[in-house]
C-alpha cells in the first residue's frame, strides 16, 4: 500500500495548492465541449447563491431586529441543522467531485498528512464551501449588530472555525463510509431517501406549520442553549457570548469546535487507507450457496410453477430492486395516507380523496413496459400471450399495492373516528384501484414510451414521451369519475353501506378490471412489435 508513513511526498513541501489546482483543472475539464454540464454548473451556481443570500438573510434578521432571545435561539439551532446538512448531504452525493475520492491517490506515493491537508484544501475551494461561508457571515451581523466591533471580529473567527468543521465532518464520514457508497444497493438506497424526501416535502410542511401554531418557545430556548455549547452549534454563537458580556467563553467554545475538527481529522485519518482500497478487499467469503434451480429462486418457493407464476415472481424482483419503481412505492405510500389523513383530522369527509387514492395506486402501471426498454424483446422473443402478461404485472403490482390499501384505510378510518367504516373504506379504495387498472392497462400498450436510461426516479423523457405521459392525468381523472357512482350509492345508502361496501366495491373493481386488462391483453397480442419499437431508447 503506498500510504504508510514513511512514503516519499512527491508533492513539493507537502504544499496543498496541488491538489487545488487539480479539483479546479477537473471542473474545467468536466465542462469543456459539454452544455449539459454547463448548464448543471450554471444552475448550481444559480442556487448556491441562492442558498447564500438566503442564509444570510435568516441569520441577520435577528440582529436587524435587535432581538437578542431571537438570535440566541436561531443562531445555534440553524447553524446545527447546517453542520448536520455537510453530514447527510455527501453521503447521499457521494463519487460527485472526484477529486476528493480518496480511491482516486491509491497508486500515489504520498503520507497521511500530506494526503489529508490536500484534500482538505481543495474541498474548501467549491461552491459548498463558499455558499456556507457567505451564508454563515449573517452571524456576523447579527453579533455585530448588538455586541460592536469585537462581538462581531469574534463572530469572524466563528463562521471560520464553523466552516472548517463542516469540511471536516463531511470529509471524515465520506471516508469511514466510503466502501458502502461505492455498492450499487447504496446509491439507490441514496435515491430513494431522496424520494422519499420529495414526497415528504407537503406532509413536512404542514406539520412545521401545525407545530410553530403549538410551540413551546422555552422549550427551544433550552435546547438553543444546550446546543452552543457542542461542536454543532457552538463556533455560531462566540459572538453572541460577547455581545451578553462573557467573553471567557469564546476560547472556550474555539477549543470544543478546534477538538472536535481534530477527533475529525484522525477519524478521517484512520479510515483513509480502507477508502483508499474500495470494494478489493469486501468480499463475501462463506457465503451460504443458493443450491435452488433459477426457477425456483424466481418463483420464491410460494408461487405456482407455471409461466404465470414465473412472470409474477420476476415482476416482484423488479418492483423489489429496481429504483424508479421502488420510489413510485413509497411515493404512493406516503401521499395515499397524507392526502385523506389530513382531511379527515381537518373535519372533512375522506371519501372523494379515497378514490383519488385508489386511482393514484394504479398510475405506476400506466407506462409498465416503459421501465424495461429494449429487455421487453425477451418476452416477445418467448411468444408469452398478452393477458399472461397483463395479468401476471398487475398481480406483481397488486401483490404491494393492496396491502397499502388497506393500511390507507384503516388509518383513514381511525383518524376520521369511524372505526366501524373500515371495511367500507377498503371496498371504495379497492374500486377505485380496479377501475384505475382498468383504464391504465389499455394506455399502457398503446402509449407506452421509453425513458431516460438512468435509475433516478426523477428523470423524464423529452419530446413525445411527455405529451404521451400526460394522458396518466386523464386516465386519473377518468378513473375518478368512473368509480364515483359508488361514492353516490354510499352517500344516499347511508349506515347500509358499511355492511355491503366492501363486497360492492370489490365486484366493482373485479369487473373494471377485467374489462381494461382483457383489452389490454388482445392489444398486445396483435401491438408488441410497436410496444417494443416505443419503449427502446432512441427510437
Amino acid at each position: 500500500m503506498a500510504l504508510t508513513s514513511a512514503s516519499p511526498a512527491r508533492v513539493p513541501g507537502g504544499s496543498p495548492m496541488p491538489f487545488v489546482r487539480l479539483k479546479l483543472r477537473l471542473i474545467a475539464n468536466g465542462l469543456r465541449g459539454r452544455p449539459g454540464r454547463v448548464a448543471l454548473f450554471v444552475s448550481g451556481v444559480l442556487l448556491s447563491g441562492i442558498f447564500a443570500v438566503a442564509g444570510y438573510a435568516i441569520f441577520a434578521v435577528p440582529g436587524v431586529l435587535g432581538d437578542e432571545q431571537a438570535a440566541a435561539t436561531l443562531l445555534p439551532l440553524g447553524g446545527s441543522a447546517l453542520v448536520l446538512g455537510w453530514v447527510v448531504l455527501p453521503l447521499v452525493f457521494f463519487g460527485v467531485d472526484e477529486s476528493l475520492d480518496p480511491a482516486r491517490f491509491a497508486l500515489f506515493p504520498l503520507r497521511r498528512r500530506t494526503l489529508i491537508t490536500g484534500l482538505f484544501v481543495a474541498a474548501l475551494v467549491g461552491l459548498p464551501a463558499v455558499a456556507t461561508l457567505v451564508a454563515t457571515a449573517g452571524t456576523v451581523n447579527t453579533a455585530g449588530q448588538l455586541g460592536g466591533a469585537a462581538a462581531a471580529l469574534a463572530q469572524v473567527a466563528g463562521i471560520v472555525a464553523g466552516l472548517l468543521l463542516c469540511v471536516a465532518v463531511s470529509r471524515a464520514v465520506t471516508s469511514a463510509f466510503a466502501t458502502g457508497l461505492r455498492s450499487r444497493r447504496s446509491r439507490d438506497l441514496a435515491v430513494i431517501l431522496l424520494a422519499v424526501t420529495a414526497a415528504l416535502l407537503g406532509p413536512l410542511q404542514l406539520a412545521v406549520l401545525a407545530g410553530l401554531e403549538r410551540a413551546d418557545w422555552a422549550a427551544f430556548g433550552t435546547v438553543a442553549d444546550i446546543a452552543g455549547w457542542t461542536p454543532l452549534g457552538a463556533p455560531w454563537t462566540v459572538g453572541l457570548d460577547v455581545a451578553a458580556g462573557r467573553p471567557w467563553a469564546v476560547p472556550l467554545k474555539l477549543l470544543i469546535v478546534i477538538a472536535a475538527i481534530a477527533g475529525l481529522l484522525w477519524w478521517w485519518g484512520a479510515t483513509l487507507e480502507k477508502a483508499m482500497l474500495g470494494t478489493a478487499g469486501s468480499g463475501r467469503g462463506g457465503a451460504a450457496t443458493d443450491t435452488r434451480s433459477p426457477v425456483g429462486r424466481l418463483l420464491f418457493g410460494r408461487l405456482p410453477a407455471t409461466r404465470f407464476g414465473a412472470l409474477v415472481g420476476r415482476e416482484v424482483r423488479y418492483w423489489l430492486r429496481e429504483t424508479r419503481r421502488r420510489a413510485s412505492l413509497i411515493t404512493f405510500t406516503v401521499v395515499g395516507l397524507f392526502l385523506p389523513v389530513s382531511i379527515s383530522m381537518s373535519g372533512g369527509s375522506p371519501g372523494p380523496m379515497t378514490l383519488f387514492v385508489g386511482a393514484l395506486a394504479a398510475i405506476a402501471l400506466a407506462n409498465q413496459f416503459g421501465y424495461e426498454g429494449s429487455a421487453y424483446a425477451a418476452n416477445m422473443t418467448a411468444g408469452v400471450p398478452g393477458r399472461t402478461e397483463i395479468h401476471s404485472r398487475a398481480a406483481a403490482h397488486a401483490l404491494f399495492t393492496v396491502p397499502l390499501l388497506v393500511v390507507v384505510a384503516v388509518v383513514v378510518a381511525l383518524v376520521g373516528g369511524r372505526p366501524e367504516s373500515i371495511a367500507a373504506q377498503f371496498g371504495g379504495l379497492v374500486a377505485a384501484y380496479g377501475v384505475g387498472l382498468g383504464v391504465v392497462l389499455p394506455i399502457s400498450v398503446l402509449a407506452a414510451y421509453s425513458l431516460p436510461e438512468t435509475t433516478s426516479p426523477f428523470a423524464v423523457s423529452s419530446g413525445g414521451g411527455v405529451a404521451k405521459g400526460l394522458l396518466t392525468l386523464g386516465a386519473m381523472a377518468g378513473t375518478v369519475v368512473v368509480s364515483a357512482p359508488l361514492l353516490v350509492v354510499g352517500f344516499f345508502l347511508g349506515d347500509v353501506w358499511l355492511w355491503i361496501g366492501l363486497p360492492a366495491g370489490v365486484a366493482y373493481g373485479c369487473a373494471a378490471y377485467l374489462i381494461g386488462s382483457g383489452l389490454a391483453g388482445d392489444t398486445l397480442d396483435r401491438r408488441m412489435p410497436e410496444v417494443l419499437a416505443a419503449v427502446t431508447a432512441g427510437r
